[in-house]
């Protein structure tokens, strides 16, 4: 057994598959097994809580000591979008498993993944993957691991092989549905290009924000952000490298902030931060942060180019005994943002009465 030492008692995958198959068929079998997993599967529109059902579910079918629910995310990658007893060993094997069953659209059925040919590097123990299909493709898989690999390769006669089929169908197309209605709304919040809040999700964000300021008697700053020297770029390099100094920036920007702010593409190459309980001295450091930032950053730089982009920035502050609207802030640090350019570029400028 490939030199490892399994613990008495407990049987292999492969064991474990065989000892369940009769009464998996019966279950599977059932008139309501199918009507059920239709119900179950599509109680929740969040596509974790309908991973999380499934390998709740697949654990009762097989008792294994790892199942795991891979997804195609919002992005087109593929993620774990929940588990049972998934540790960072396993990875080898997950997605040895995982990106088979995915790209044949097959069942991955092996014993030994060390001596598999079709295994990555790294990989070990045995596996099992169902392929997730939905509208004629694969939009993830359903995996069962054990660290240790098993006698002989686990195996599932035709009759069960197309009931699993048959029973994987309703969360198959539940999880698409989940994970399609997250992409839509992550769509109409956000950027197409640089994947930040896009000008509609700023002013929602905004709004709520100043009402909590005001309410609270809390501190709220903007900053209001335009690249220096944009259109030379588009006018040197093309369009395709502008979208990519966008995107650049973009990162520059995101990384001088908190996970409570929210970054936003206001549209063409301005930006904007809200920060939550942020005075101007806060704003001012967070200000001059991506200031530095935007001067050493070479951008274009994987295209063998080295662009230098700076920025001018507009910082306003809200405070509760000077109440004002999102538009009135945004007003604000946007004029403060063009006193920035008629000075030369390159700095920040703080709105009066901040």
């Amino acid at each position: 057994m490939s030199g490892t030492t399994r613990s008495a008692g407990r049987p292999d995958l492969a064991a474990r598959l065989k000892g369940r198959a009769r009464s998996l068929q019966a279950r599977i079998d059932r008139r309501d097994a199918i009507v059920e997993a239709v119900r179950e599967a599509n109680a929740s529109l969040d596509p974790r809580k309908v991973a999380e059902w499934l390998v709740r579910q697949a654990q009762e079918w097989i008792a294994a000591p790892c199942w795991v629910v891979v997804a195609t995310d919002v992005n087109g990658l593929p993620n774990v979008q929940a588990d049972i007893g998934l540790v960072a060993g396993h990875n080898p094997a997950l997605w040895s498993a995982a990106n088979w069953a995915m790209r044949h659209e097959r069942e991955f059925f092996s014993g030994d993944l060390a001596k598999d040919p079709r295994s990555g590097p790294g990989a070990s123990g045995s596996a099992i993957a169902f392929p997730l299909l939905s509208r004629n493709r694969s939009i993830g898989a359903v995996i069962a691991l054990d660290p240790e690999p098993s006698t002989a390769a686990p195996a599932m006669g035709p009759s069960l092989l197309m009931a699993m089929r048959a029973l994987l169908d309703p969360p198959a197309i539940a999880l698409d549905n989940a994970l399609s209605l997250k992409k839509f709304e992550e769509l109409s919040v956000t950027d197409d290009l640089t994947r930040l809040s896009n000008s509609r999700h700023l002013y929602k964000v905004l709004s709520v924000e100043v009402k909590r300021a005001v309410r609270n008697g809390r501190a709220l700053s903007l900053l209001f952000l335009d690249l220096d020297t944009f259109k030379q770029v588009n006018d040197t390099h093309g369009h395709l490298a502008g979208s990519k100094v966008l995107v650049e920036a973009a990162a520059v920007i995101k990384s001088c902030a908190r996970e409570t702010d929210t970054v936003a593409r206001f549209g063409g190459d301005e930006f904007s931060l809200i920060l939550p309980d942020t005075g101007p001295d806060g704003a001012v450091s967070v200000a001059e942060r991506i200031l530095e930032r935007m001067r050493v950053t070479r951008f274009l730089a994987s295209d063998g180019l080295s662009v230098h982009q700076t920025a001018s920035i507009g910082v306003a502050t809200l405070f509760p005994e000077f109440p004002k609207t999102a538009e009135e802030l945004i007003k604000a640090a946007d004029m403060a943002m063009y006193r920035v350019k008629a000075a030369g570029k390159d700095g920040l400028h703080i709105a009066e009465g901040s």
